[in-house]
C-alpha cells in the first residue's frame, strides 16, 4: 500500500510508516540533493561559496538557525527555501490542531483519539506548505500569539478545568509541530516573549497564565535579524541566542555580474514593455555600480545597508520611463538612455538611510552624487581618464569634442524627446564617433554610449552640464562662466 493512500492508523502501520523528526527529515532530503548533484538552493545567487555551505552544514547538524544580515540580503528567501526539504506529505491525526503524529501523538486530544479508536483512528496528509509557518516579529506580538492562551469558551463547553491542557487555544509555535517556524526580525520581539521561546527550545516547557505543562514540540526554528536592530530597536536575549546553534552571516553581492543576475531575476517590469525597450549592457552595469557606490557613500548609513530592492525598483523605473516616452511620442520601440537614470532617483532616496552629512546635503543631491560616482567608475572601464595628460605620441581622443564646445556650441537634451531627435543631436557632435570607435560597441548601444560620454565629460568637468526640470544643457564651462560675468555687469 502506498503510504499516501492510507486513511487510518492501521493502514499506516501496514504501509510500514516510521515517524522521524523534522530535522532528520530535512537532513535526509538534503543528503539526497547533495549526492544527486541537484541544485540545493535554486534561485539564490552570490552565496555559493559562503552562506549556502554554512546552511547545508547547519541542516546536516540538525541545528536551529539564525540568519544575521542587513536588509535585502535574501535571509527570508533562504528560510523559505529550507521548506523545500520537507517531505511531499506526512500523516497527522485528522482534526489535530498541532499535527499530531498518528503513531506518537503529543497532545492530550491526540492521545485520547488514539486510545479511543486505535487502528481505526482517521488520519490526513499535510503538505510542506501546511508545515511552514512564518511570523514577522513586531513589538505587539504576545505570548498568546506565539504559544497560546486559555480558551474559557472551550473550557465551559467541554466542562474542563482551566488547568486542563485541552482548554488551551494553541498559538503559532505549537501549530508548527513537525514543521518549520520562521521568525523574521527577532530583536523586535519583547524580551519576555523571547524567554518563552527560550523555554521551548531548552526544555519543551509551555507556561500559559500560570499553568505549566510540557509539550515535546518537534520544530526547526529559523530566525532572521538585522544587526542595525541591536542598537535601534532591541536585541536578542543572551540565553535564547545561546540556544540557537548556528548563526550565519549574510552579505551583499561582491561581484557586479552576480548583482546584475539577482536584479534581472527579481525585477518585474511589464513583459510587453521589455520586448519593446532595449537595455544596453552598460546600462545594466551602471545600475549595479550605483548600488555599490551607495554602499560606500560617506553620506549613507552603512549599518543600515543598501538593499538589493533598490536596484530592482530602479530597473523597473528605467523600463517604465522608456515606456512613458514611447507613449508620448507614439513610438513602437526605444532604448534606455543615460538620462533615464534620473528617473531612478525615487528608488534611491526611498531605499537608503542618510547620515547627518547626507541630511544636510539633501537626499536628491546625494542620489545625484552617487549616480555621478558610478558614472565616472564605469567610464574609466571603457575610456582613458580625460583629465590625465596624454602620453607623447598619443592623440587626445577628447580634443575634438572639447574644441567644439569651446566654440560656444551647446547641446540641449530634453528628457521626453523622440529618439530620432535625440539621435540627431548626439550625431552632430564632432569627435563623438571618434571616441566611441575606440570600443567594440553594439550598434544598438551606440547612442547610449554617445550620451554616456557626454555626461561623463561633464562629470570630469571638461564641459559643463546644467540639470533643468526636464532637460540637460551641455556647454563649455568657461563660456558659461563668462556668460554669468556678463549678466552680473548689467
Amino acid at each position: 500500500m502506498n503510504k499516501t493512500t492510507a486513511r487510518t492508523v492501521g493502514g499506516l502501520k501496514k504501509a510500514g510508516y516510521k515517524p522521524r523528526s523534522v530535522k532528520e527529515e530535512i537532513k535526509s532530503n538534503l543528503i539526497a540533493r547533495l549526492t544527486g548533484k541537484q541544485a540545493v538552493f535554486p534561485g539564490i545567487m552570490g552565496y555559493q561559496e559562503t552562506v549556502i555551505p554554512e546552511v547545508e552544514k547547519a541542516l546536516l547538524a540538525r541545528h536551529n538557525i539564525l540568519f544575521l544580515g542587513l536588509r535585502g540580503q535574501a535571509k527570508t528567501r533562504i528560510a523559505r527555501k529550507i521548506g523545500d526539504f520537507l517531505d511531499p506529505a506526512i500523516p497527522v491525526i485528522k482534526g489535530s490542531e498541532i499535527n499530531d503524529d498518528p503513531l506518537n501523538p503529543i497532545s492530550a486530544w491526540g492521545k485520547e483519539q488514539l486510545e479511543k479508536h486505535g487502528d481505526k483512528t482517521p488520519i490526513e496528509w499535510k503538505s510542506p506548505k501546511d508545515r511552514y509557518v512564518e511570523k514577522l516579529a513586531t513589538p505587539d506580538v504576545s505570548v498568546s500569539d506565539l504559544i497560546g492562551d486559555l480558551d474559557p469558551i472551550k473550557a465551559v463547553n467541554l466542562k474542563l478545568s482551566y488547568s486542563d491542557e485541552r482548554a488551551i487555544h494553541y498559538g503559532l509555535v505549537p501549530r508548527s509541530h513537525r514543521g518549520i517556524f520562521v521568525i523574521n526580525e527577532l530583536p523586535d520581539l519583547q524580551p519576555r516573549i523571547q524567554v518563552a521561546l527560550f523555554n521551548i527550545l531548552e526544555e519543551g516547557d509551555v507556561q500559559i497564565r500560570g499553568f505549566k505543562f510540557r509539550i515535546p514540540l518537534d520544530i526547526l526554528f529559523v530566525f532572521t535579524a538585522n544587526p542595525e536592530d541591536y542598537t535601534n530597536r532591541g536585541s536578542i536575549i543572551t540565553p535564547l541566542k545561546d540556544r540557537i546553534e548556528s548563526q550565519i552571516t549574510t552579505h551583499y553581492p561582491n561581484d557586479i555580474d552576480i548583482s546584475k543576475a539577482i536584479t534581472k531575476q527579481e525585477a518585474r517590469p511589464d513583459p510587453e514593455t521589455v520586448k519593446r525597450v532595449h537595455m544596453p549592457e552598460a546600462a545594466e552595469d551602471l545600475l549595479e555600480l550605483i548600488a555599490f557606490q551607495a554602499r560606500e557613500s560617506e553620506y549613507i548609513d552603512h549599518s543600515s545597508g543598501v538593499s538589493a530592492r533598490m536596484t530592482i525598483a530602479a530597473r523597473e523605473l528605467l523600463y517604465s520611463t522608456a515606456e512613458r516616452r514611447m507613449l508620448l511620442n507614439s513610438e513602437k520601440k526605444t532604448t534606455i538612455r543615460f538620462s533615464d537614470f534620473w528617473s531612478i532617483i525615487p528608488a534611491i532616496t526611498g531605499k537608503v538611510e542618510l547620515l547627518y552629512e547626507g541630511e544636510q546635503k539633501g537626499p536628491h543631491a546625494v542620489a545625484i552624487d552617487i549616480i555621478g560616482e558610478a558614472l565616472r567608475e564605469l567610464f574609466l572601464e571603457y575610456f582613458p581618464d580625460p583629465n590625465e595628460k596624454v602620453k607623447q605620441g598619443e592623440k587626445d581622443i577628447f580634443n575634438t569634442i572639447k574644441a567644439w564646445f569651446e566654440g560656444k556650441n551647446t547641446v540641449e537634451l530634453i528628457n521626453d524627446e523622440a529618439d530620432k531627435l535625440r539621435w540627431e543631436k548626439l550625431d552632430k557632435i564632432p569627435g563623438m564617433d571618434k571616441i566611441t570607435e575606440t570600443q567594440n560597441i553594439n550598434p544598438a548601444d551606440l547612442h547610449f554610449f554617445k550620451e554616456f560620454v557626454l555626461h561623463s565629460l561633464a562629470e570630469f568637468e571638461l564641459i559643463s552640464k546644467d540639470i533643468l526640470t526636464n532637460k540637460h544643457l551641455f556647454k563649455d564651462p568657461l563660456a558659461g562662466m563668462l556668460d554669468d560675468l556678463d549678466e552680473d555687469d548689467f
